[in-house]
């Protein structure tokens, strides 16, 4: 044994060879923490001072190494710049000295490499990959870039221009792809690779194979001219821009990092590719999109705690076919779950799986499925007219229309059809959970599943626990979620319940500002510069304005005092005139279908009028009042979700809007966005805004807050 360490050990193998095997000790995955890099430098020291001829890199679980371990890096994020700079260089010493060791290397990838393990990878001289591996630097998700090294080494192994695609778009390349561009030298099957990775290496030992070429390739400048240089990064800077957006400054950084260290060897470009990583590290963007990773980490922790009792969901049911019910089932059967699709009309049942088709024929476009792939998944859709086959049945999703009357029939009907320890529950986006229960015999295997439209990307399923609802219901049905690809959250039972409950208000204060003499196009304007994906008057057409509408009133009978509205809204007069949005094609605006097939919003007259007819005065309402007039009314409404225990974290709730909303991630959820003006500052903005009544006005609780100098996240 060369060297023995908690994560790291280093073995003497045959003809010369030391393998130096990743294998953190108590851990399902391999990152770097903080002792796995100080063994890193320990254990190259020890291969430096014994006879070995070549290195051999791998990894003793089912993953390479998925990265740093940004819980223990955090208090890096805590110094100033110059701080930062100091500990990223010290740990790139550490992958320098490996790469300067007076021995060839080669790195056995099994798994997942993603940022500093797959930084580790690019500074061995040879790369084997196996065929079930992926890897990546997806560092710009959370508002930073490579700092191990990965800029400089990746740009220099396969071209600047791949290596800002690599980097910018932080996505997790396939073997094909990664050797494609050159980032590995060979791929093969699982089983073959630590013998092809082993071949390698003692080609390059025996001088077969001269690695001390691209060694010192990879090590020198970026070998590119003057114009080209300027094409590749000039070009790439305007088009990255366009693609991340002004709130998202990483990806661009990068790009500008990678210019900066184009023409200086490792060490100098190194150094340079720090400066930029601490830049970015300070940033309020980096903050929050770590801490948006952080609060998923929690989130899927509280799900594994919840899931301890759950029972196994081997074949699922949903009820009512249609756009919704065909998602359901898509989403399902793509993740290997099948399930029964019953509707009452044959119409209905081709509806939904014609939309399964439909997302499975855009997989197999987009060559993420083949054609075999495609009739599997589809096989696992059985469409039926009756409940026949329901009897092993495990779950049962209802996701017929949202009528309280129409889901107890249809509820109470399908208890009589199965076994007796089945589990239903209900898509409702808005009703009483335990409110529907008082038409079953077994409320307490019954609970709220609500899936976000288009249900194949929505990454949130609210789990809603009524006041009879088992806590092993909940368990299965937030594992079912699981095992279907999504992110449950668990909340209890209230109007709207959390996401709803939360966006409603939003729409009340956007009602109130065009009562008040608000153009809507440039509300939408303003609030997609703050970072929504669209504005409220686009989002209310993409819901669908009779669903707002009446979503509107189970939510003022709900909570009246802050969501009855005294006055027509624009919503109102839309909704009389048939003006439903997207799904019928007019609304606040109007929609056309592009050569894509996809509807395309164009301003619309019409559209103007109406809201001018509901409209009290002639306001200028400022760019800042816009968004404190929508933002304030959801900030209060989550605190007031978090002080009722619709949700027991302030991680849930922001999370919740995050992957059900689409609230701007770099901001960090609602309770963050309080946070990081300031609990006070907010109270103070409240307040300046309380003549537009209860939805503005601050609890008590969080007045307390802010005389306490409290925060969400301490």
């Amino acid at each position: 044994m060369i060297y023995q360490g908690k994560g790291i050990t280093v073995e003497a193998l045959q003809n010369g060879v030391a393998e130096l095997v990743f294998d953190l000790q108590g851990e399902s995955v391999n990152k770097f923490d903080q002792a796995t890099l100080k063994e890193l430098a320990e254990a190259t020291a020890a291969i430096a001072a014994s006879d070995a001829k070549g290195v051999l890199v791998s990894s003793a679980k089912d993953s390479f190494i998925v990265g740093a371990d940004i819980t223990e890096f955090l208090q890096w994020f805590d110094k100033d710049e110059d701080g930062i700079i100091g500990d990223i260089l010290a740990a790139n010493e550490i992958f320098s000295a490996f790469e300067d060791l007076a021995m060839p290397t080669v790195v056995a990838i099994n798994g997942l490499a993603l940022g500093g393990g797959f930084e580790m990878c690019l500074s061995a001289d040879y790369r084997v990959m196996s065929t079930k591996a992926k890897v990546g630097l997806p560092e710009v998700k959370l508002g930073i870039f490579p700092g191990f090294g990965g800029t400089v080494r990746l740009s220099r192994i396969i071209g600047a221009d791949n290596a800002i695609e690599w980097i910018a778009s932080g996505s997790e390349k396939r073997p094909d792809a990664a050797l494609t561009d050159g980032a590995v030298d060979v791929v093969t099957e699982p089983d073959a690779l630590h013998d092809t990775a082993l071949a390698l290496l003692e080609r390059l030992i025996s001088g077969e194979v001269d690695y001390q070429n691209r060694r010192q390739a990879k090590q020198g400048k970026l070998q590119l001219n003057n114009i080209e240089s300027m094409m590749v990064f000039e070009t790439a800077k305007g088009f990255i821009a366009g693609k991340a957006g002004r709130h998202y400054p990483a990806p661009v950084e990068a790009v500008k990092t990678i210019q900066k260290h184009a023409n200086f060897d490792r060490d100098k470009a190194i150094a340079i590719e720090a400066k930029g990583f601490a830049k970015m590290a300070k940033t309020p963007v980096a903050k929050n999109l770590i801490g948006l990773f952080l609060n998923d980490q929690k989130i899927k922790k509280i799900a594994k705690d919840h899931i301890k009792q759950s029972k196994d969901v081997s074949k699922a049911g949903v009820l009512g076919a249609g756009i919704m019910g065909g998602g359901i089932a898509y989403q399902s059967a793509s993740k290997g779950t099948p399930i029964m699709m019953k509707d009452i009309a044959e119409s209905g049942l081709q509806l939904g799986l014609d939309e399964a088709a439909k997302l499975l024929s855009k997989q197999v476009e987009r060559k993420k499925l083949d054609v075999r792939g495609m009739a599997q998944t589809l096989n696992r859709i059985r469409p039926t007219l009756s409940y026949g086959d329901f009897g092993d049945v495990d779950v049962v999703v209802e996701a017929v229309v949202e009528n309280v009357k129409v889901k107890k029939a249809v509820l109470a009907e399908a208890e009589g059809q199965l076994r007796d320890d089945a589990i239903l529950a209900s898509n409702t986006s808005t009703i009483s959970i335990t409110e529907l229960a008082t038409a079953l015999k077994k409320p307490e295997q019954f609970c709220g599943m609500h899936f976000f439209n288009p249900v194949h990307r929505m990454p949130l399923v609210e789990v809603i626990r009524g006041e009879k609802t088992s806590d092993e219901t909940i368990a299965t049905v937030v594992a079912y979620a699981q095992k279907m690809g999504k992110t449950p959250i668990v909340v209890n039972d209230c109007p709207g319940f959390l996401v709803n409950r939360i966006l409603f208000p939003y729409f009340g204060g956007f009602a109130m500002m065009l009562r008040d003499g608000a153009n809507f196009e440039d509300v939408d304007k303003v609030m997609e510069k703050f970072g929504w994906p669209m504005g409220p008057a686009y989002l209310m057409d993409v819901v669908g304005i009779d669903t707002g509408v009446h979503a509107q009133a189970v939510m003022a009978d709900g909570f009246p005092e802050r969501m009855k509205q005294d006055f027509k809204s624009a919503m109102d007069v839309m909704y009389a005139e048939e003006r439903f949005g997207q799904k019928n094609g007019v609304g606040f605006y109007r929609y056309e279908i592009d050569k894509k097939g996809k509807p395309k919003k164009v301003s619309d007259e019409k559209a103007h009028e109406l809201v001018a007819s509901v409209r009290a005065s002639e306001n200028d309402i400022s760019e800042d009042d816009m968004i404190n007039r929508l933002m304030i009314p959801m900030c209060l409404e989550t605190v007031r979700c978090l002080e009722d225990g619709i949700v027991n974290t302030a991680a849930e709730a922001d999370m919740g809007l995050v992957y059900g909303i689409g609230f701007p991630p770099f901001r960090g959820g609602a309770l963050q966005y309080i946070d990081d003006i300031g609990v006070a500052a907010f109270v103070e903005m409240c307040d300046r805004y309380s003549d537009l009544g209860k939805l503005y006005e601050p609890t008590d609780k969080l007045r307390d807050m802010a005389k306490n100098g409290q925060t969400f996240y301490g």
